[in-house]
């Protein structure tokens, strides 16, 4: 039975996901807001003791009042085709305790039951979850029991490992906690130097604003044609960054966006947009221009983002993105020889799971979902290429 939908309380979402570990920016209301933009509709869950054990609640606003949640999730849900939905929990659940094997069995048979009485056909997971950190196979390499078993419970519970894998399994994360001259002490010596270059070579960094926004999705869209990524259109990033920076800079929003920007005789070569929630911050945009590179504006947007990140009271900064293999065939792995220089330490995920409530619909789903990609891709490609010739 789909459990009841119960009406808003009084405190917000965002409140109570802070209280659980490694709340995720992916799992906030504002995320949450910005993804019903786009067909998507946000369902809160929230696990609460009762005298019956762990009772799984849906609510549909982000006012919630909850003292000591065992678990949460905002599930996100679509039509992918006529009849056919699917759901999603972006960075989620979040489990008080991961290494409760009974919380964990409960919230994963709630989730199934939930999929199932939806009629969904799937319904997808990419906790935040650690199965280890450091590079396989270096000295400082370590896995992570709980990743492990819960990896396991999802297997024996009928969860798939995703051949859609929509955000990064791994990234690279640097500790904030320290001073700034023990954050760059832990650089690569070559890493300090390009910072330090960059300030010599005349390269400014300020804070952007809203009306940045529009130069630097060209930038991003020059940046994704040289790079061979694809992005989205204009209109969903600037929506996106927009929706994160409406109340105002500075002011103790949480979470928030913040653009950073690098200029050169007062010409814009390089940005990045950091997000922050809680004790956290990430990386998920960042965008050059050819001209000037040998200026290293890059390296000093990053420390600058640290700096940002560091004030804002965040004790990570996540620099969103590792490869799988750690090795050039991997598409990352240039991207990661740059993201290494900072002193951060590879984490590695569970990555994204299926629960296939529709099996046979699943099957025939994920044969056809990779060539109707492909075919998005493709036109993603030829409008941001258009994009980013007016940079040129």
């Amino acid at each position: 039975m789909v459990p009841e939908t119960i009406a808003p309380k009084t405190t917000r979402w965002n409140e109570l996901i802070k209280s659980l570990p490694k709340a995720h920016l992916l799992q906030t209301s504002h995320w949450a807001d910005f993804k019903a933009r786009y067909g998507w509709i946000p369902n809160y869950l929230v696990w609460e003791e009762s005298q019956d054990g762990w009772q799984m609640r849906v609510y549909q606003e982000a006012d919630i009042q909850v003292e000591f949640p065992a678990a949460a999730g905002l599930l996100l849900e679509r039509e992918a085709f006529p009849g056919l939905r699917v759901l999603y929990l972006p960075k989620g659940p979040l489990l008080a305790d991961w290494s409760n094997q009974a919380l964990g069995e409960k919230v994963l048979d709630d989730l199934a039951a939930y999929a199932r009485e939806k009629g969904a056909l799937q319904i997808k997971m990419d906790p935040d979850l650690e199965l280890g950190s450091g590079i396989p196979g270096e000295d400082d390499f370590q896995l992570f029991g709980v990743g492990e078993e819960f990896q396991n419970l999802l297997r024996r519970k009928g969860w798939i490992f995703s051949r859609e894998q929509i955000q990064f399994r791994n990234t690279v994360l640097v500790d904030l906690q320290e001073d700034e001259e023990q954050i760059l002490a832990r650089m690569k010596s070559k890493t300090r130097y390009n910072i330090r270059l960059s300030g010599r070579k005349g390269i400014q960094i300020r804070l952007g604003e809203i009306g940045d926004l529009p130069s630097l999705y060209r930038m991003y869209a020059d940046t994704s044609r040289r790079a061979g990524f694809t992005i989205r259109g204009e209109s969903y990033y600037l929506t996106l960054w927009r929706s994160f920076m409406k109340d105002g800079l500075g002011m103790g929003q949480d979470p928030q966006a913040q653009p950073i920007i690098a200029e050169y005789e007062g010409k814009m070569v390089a940005g990045a947009v950091i997000f922050k929630f809680g004790e956290r911050s990430w990386y998920l945009h960042g965008m050059s221009l050819p001209e000037h590179s040998e200026k290293m504006a890059p390296h000093l947007i990053q420390w600058e983002a640290m700096r940002w990140a560091k004030r804002q009271g965040c004790v990570v900064y996540d620099m969103w993105g590792a490869p799988d293999q750690f090795n050039d065939s991997d598409s990352l792995w240039g991207v990661y020889r740059f993201k290494r220089g900072f002193g951060g330490v590879v984490s590695l995920t569970i990555g994204a799971w299926d629960f296939p409530a529709r099996p046979m619909l699943y099957a025939a789903y994920n044969r056809w979902l990779p060539r109707i990609l492909q075919i998005m891709r493709w036109f993603g490609n030829r409008r941001t290429g258009q994009a980013a010739r007016s940079v040129e």
